[in-house]
């Protein structure tokens, strides 16, 4: 049976250095996974992309935004 991390269990014991091999590759992986979610965040959180993807409905908010703000007044 293969493990979550897709690389096969070793059937025999595992040696130290197996392990300390096991854990970097399992670090690198890691970082390569934060370092893109880090980027998908940053992309997903942008104001700037927002309005380049969608700057009508970013223009239509402002003016909700703005129309109800002076009808408070």
């Amino acid at each position: 049976m293969g493990a979550s991390n897709g690389h096969p269990k070793p059937v025999g014991p595992r040696t130290s250095a197996g392990l300390r091999e096991d854990i970097e590759r399992t670090r690198a992986e890691l970082a390569t996974s934060v370092s893109a979610l880090r980027e998908e965040v940053a992309v997903a959180a942008d104001w700037r992309e927002w309005v380049r993807r969608h700057p009508h409905e970013c223009v239509a908010a402002a003016f909700a935004v703005g129309f109800l703000l002076g009808s408070r007044r």
